[in-house]
């Protein structure tokens, strides 16, 4: 592929006229692998390569790319006509140099790998699902996919950044049956920028227990009860207050935390960061997407919202500085993203995961419900934060696991929900960039 100069786009692209401009290039190879039954059921391989030009003139903000090395004349010329018909906006603007420093993103091993090894690893998931326990009947799901990428940031006020990052998941669901014809589906996932953090068979595993423990599954009666959520299912929750913790979402009065700062907005034990320096995190970035250092912030401290995630034109807007979170493709300009947000979890990290009975925070509950499974979360109101969710998981009786549940709903409004936190576990899991320990709810309205 023909070599491309960033500073050379923008040198040409200052000759004619701009106030400022930004060069993004991203170029990613990955493979994606499914297996069924022990053989490749689907095999893809993807390659993308981009460049985008930003450039500023009179305030004014021009935008293009190109998917092709030869395009590099076109995509001037077209940025340079946007900014000529786009509106003044006073806030429009590239941020300025800043230093940063090397961080745990590319993995060598992974960059090895050929396409025979991650079938052997998508072959090994589905085998660590089915031999787990002979109610599971089918893996309906396995696969592996690896990948690796470079990209660069160059901007007219200094910034030259470039990185190479990698990444390895593992991903599977399966289907569990007993004797009386119930059927219940397992799931579980993992990934990192290190090949090591993935243990193939332990997902497996875990896929196949999720399925095994909601079998033989009963209807509950309505009621209000404390609730433990699973990691996955507190993870899912917090995707949704992490969208109201975007500037840009409070900015365009889109979310449920605009005129929140500096107040209590859940509970006192909740703290909720964004790290974006974390060593091999999915998220995890020298830069973000503007060229601005990556940034460990908390944004939640013992429920008092700290201040909210920004780019450079959020920033802008709002008087005060990068976060560190502009979030894009070569397609498009930047937006505001989390990248590794999690809430912090009690005392040091755990790694063990608690299912059912042997969770702690179970003990203190003399009925309730562990939510292993949510559905329709997605679907919460995100200016509201109201919500209704069917859930999946197990009765508890006086701190032990009674039978699976399911069929209940599960209804409340999310800051309600996170203003009950009694307890946090110690068992923090991250599910893509974003992870919690388990949670204990004061209590939550269910109905069946």
């Amino acid at each position: 592929m023909k070599e491309v100069s960033g500073d050379e786009i923008i040198r040409k692209a200052m000759t004619r006229g701009c106030d400022a401009a930004e060069v993004f290039m991203k170029n990613a190879k990955g493979l994606s692998v499914e297996v069924k039954n022990g053989k490749v059921e689907a095999l893809e391989a993807s390659l993308d390569f981009g460049i985008a030009l930003r450039v500023i003139k009179k305030q004014k903000t021009g935008f293009s790319f190109t998917t092709s090395p030869e395009g590099i004349e076109k995509i001037i010329d077209e940025a340079l006509e946007g900014a000529e018909w786009t509106y003044e906006d006073e806030f429009a603007g590239i941020p300025d140099c800043m230093p940063s420093r090397e961080l745990s993103v590319f993995d060598t091993q992974i960059d090895i790998l050929k396409e025979e090894d991650i079938i052997r690893d998508a072959i090994l998931l589905e085998e660590s699902a089915l031999t787990w326990d002979e109610r599971i009947k089918k893996v309906r799901k396995a696969e592996v996919s690896a990948g690796v990428g470079s990209t660069a940031i160059i901007n007219s006020k200094g910034i030259n950044s470039s990185y190479k990052s990698s990444y390895y998941s593992a991903h599977v669901t399966t289907l569990a049956q007993d004797t009386g014809g119930d059927s219940q589906m397992g799931w579980d996932y993992a990934g990192s920028r290190r090949k090591s953090d993935v243990d193939i068979t332990a997902v497996g595993k875990e896929a196949s227990k999720r399925a095994i423990e909601l079998l033989g599954s009963r209807k509950i009666s309505p009621g209000r009860v404390p609730v433990v959520l699973s990691t996955a299912v507190a993870v899912d929750f917090l995707e949704i207050l992490s969208a109201s913790l975007s500037s840009e979402a409070v900015q365009k009065q889109r979310s449920f935390l605009t005129g929140k700062l500096r107040q209590n907005i859940i509970s006192g034990i909740v703290d909720i960061i964004d790290d974006g320096t974390m060593a091999w995190g999915a998220g995890t970035k020298p830069v973000d997407d503007e060229g601005v250092p990556a940034l460990n912030k908390t944004l939640v401290s013992e429920g008092v919202l700290k201040g909210y995630l920004y780019n450079t034109y959020t920033a802008k807007k709002d008087g005060v500085s990068s976060t560190g979170n502009a979030v894009r493709g070569f397609k498009n300009l930047p937006g505001v993203g989390v990248t590794n947000l999690y809430i912090k979890p009690a005392g040091s990290q755990g790694s063990e995961k608690k299912i059912s009975g042997n969770n702690p925070l179970l003990k203190s509950m003399s009925k309730g419900i562990l939510i292993l499974g949510a559905m329709g979360v997605h679907t919460a109101n995100p200016i509201s934060g109201d919500f209704s969710v069917g859930i999946s998981g197990v009765w508890i009786e006086n701190g032990e696991a009674a039978y699976p549940v399911k069929e209940a709903v599960m209804s409340g409004n999310i800051l309600d929900m996170f203003k009950k936190v009694e307890e946090v576990g110690k068992d923090l899991r991250f599910y893509g960039s974003t992870g919690s320990p388990s949670l204990l709810i004061g209590d939550m309205d269910i109905s069946a």
